[in-house]
């Protein structure tokens, strides 16, 4: 194989490209060609481009040259060239703002230990279910455990630990060495944010409010059946993990994206393990929930939290510190993502007119302030990571101050129940105005759908508001 014409002409990379080439004539064997494709891909910035259209000629020219495939097998070139796309399509999106944790270890998992000890037990056992969810509240550890686990199960040299007994691989193995630069070809994983690096344009234009099906097509269906780029010997040749699984479709009485993935799911290649995490597991739909091994993740207890504060250099305002803490609820995401928003300060400034509301008076300011401060947010988000919607941002701000209200309405209804055996102890419970409340609540999920249907903030928390405002009233009249 020789470099194609412009490649030879261009001065720019003699070294690389023929040590690409090197690589590629001297070993027979198709993983190498995504190996090297990663020298070219993560160069200097400038060349990134040049890099891309010379990875993408060799793709093409591998495939044309290469002999057809047996019956009912693909080629070596045809498994190189999807392993050269995937690799093309995860460096563009790590050089943009795509960022994926690195795998850490099953020891750095705090305040679950149930799910550890189911996943412990499966790597014990010798037969790993090639398909998992790992559901439960958002933030509290399922996907940091999700990469954990994959970097066990990829890696040839983990073995039970007998300090904690907890599947542990050798830190300075080969595979653990290419998971921490980011570099493992058999690690997948799946978030919404890759539509923006998709070869279609509808799907590169798109809002990201579901996880697009050329994103799963790309990323899941099409690599899960392929051969794996390393022959590591691991208890697992590949590893596919969906974040946020539950945005595969809008509904699951409307599913295009989770029902292709469902002959994958049925027919799974030897050696590929699939792990889809979520927050909201009823969205899944039940013929994907019965082909998979469920893993349950609580909230963390207290201890578990001001253990990870510890160790993540976590400090709160003295002042917010029990109203942050309660808002988490034992979920460290939820608390960073309040710390990022400044959620202290939205509860300061909607405090005083959710108490208005409270007592029957209507504020015509609570509407525009909640849509103010869901735009603000909105715009930080786009700020910080381009590759993210506009409309995605919005969702995720006014879930944020949905959550925040709803949180507001809840500790009311716990305040007018009391203490516990309150309902038998003779007192008098406000029942009208807990009822109230709870309709508010009802209120709530209908501006949700609102927003997820792309009705404009202001519109969606102005109609909230009228709506609380006349039910509290009800209860005051």
């Amino acid at each position: 194989m020789q470099p194609s014409s412009w490649a030879r002409r261009s001065p720019r990379f003699p070294p690389t490209a023929d040590r690409f080439h090197q690589l590629i004539r001297t070993k027979a064997r198709p993983e190498l060609s995504g190996r090297a494709l990663l020298l070219i891909c993560f160069g200097p910035q400038k060349h990134g481009g040049l890099r891309r259209r010379y990875a993408l000629s060799v793709a093409k020219k591998a495939s044309s040259s290469s002999s057809k495939p047996k019956a009912g097998g693909k080629s070596k070139a045809a498994n190189a060239d999807g392993g050269l796309q995937a690799a093309v399509e995860t460096s563009r999106a790590a050089a943009s703002g795509v960022v994926i944790p690195r795998p850490g270890k099953f020891a750095d998992v705090l305040g679950q230990p149930r799910a550890l000890s189911t996943l412990s037990s499966a790597f014990a056992s010798g037969r790993l279910h090639h398909a998992w969810i790992f559901h439960g509240p958002q933030g509290v550890g399922k996907f940091t455990t999700a990469l954990a686990f994959a970097a066990a199960i990829l890696d040839p040299t983990t073995q039970i630990s007998r300090a904690d007994r907890l599947p542990t691989p050798d830190p300075e193995s080969t595979v653990q060495r290419l998971l921490a630069s980011g570099s493992h070809p058999d690690l997948h994983v799946v978030v919404k944010e890759l539509a923006k690096f998709s070869d279609d344009a509808s799907t590169r234009a798109g809002k990201q409010i579901t996880i697009a099906k050329d994103v799963v097509e790309a990323h899941l269906i099409r690599p899960a059946a392929l051969a794996p780029a390393l022959s590591s010997g691991g208890m697992a040749s590949k590893v596919f993990i969906v974040d946020e699984a539950e945005l595969l479709d809008r509904s699951p009485y409307n599913a295009p994206t989770q029902n292709s993935i469902l002959k994958t799911l049925e027919e799974p290649s030897p050696g590929n393990v699939i792990i889809l995490v979520t927050s909201a597991e009823d969205r899944l739909l039940a013929t994907i929930r019965s082909r998979c091994q469920r893993v349950a993740f609580g909230r963390l207890p207290q201890s578990s939290m001001n253990e990870w504060m510890r160790r993540t250099s976590t400090e709160l305002p003295h002042d917010a510190a029990p109203w942050l803490l309660e808002y988490a609820d034992g979920s460290p995401g939820d608390l960073l993502k309040a710390l990022s928003t400044g959620l202290w300060n939205w509860q300061q400034a909607l405090a005083p007119m959710l108490a208005d509301l409270e007592r029957g008076k209507l504020s015509g300011d609570l509407g525009s302030a909640m849509a103010g401060l869901i735009e603000l947010e909105a715009q930080r988000l786009v700020k910080a990571s381009p590759n993210v919607s506009k409309e995605a941002s919005n969702k995720v701000a006014a879930d944020v101050m949905f959550r925040l209200v709803g949180d507001h309405l809840r500790r009311g209804i716990r305040t007018a129940a009391g203490p516990p055996g309150a309902i038998n102890s003779g007192r008098e419970i406000p029942v009208r105005a807990m009822q109230a409340r709870l309709k508010c609540l009802d209120l709530l999920g209908e501006a949700e759908r609102q927003i997820d249907a792309n009705v404009q903030a202001l519109f969606a928390c102005s109609n909230l508001a009228a709506q609380m405002g006349v039910v509290m009233a009800s209860v005051e009249g």
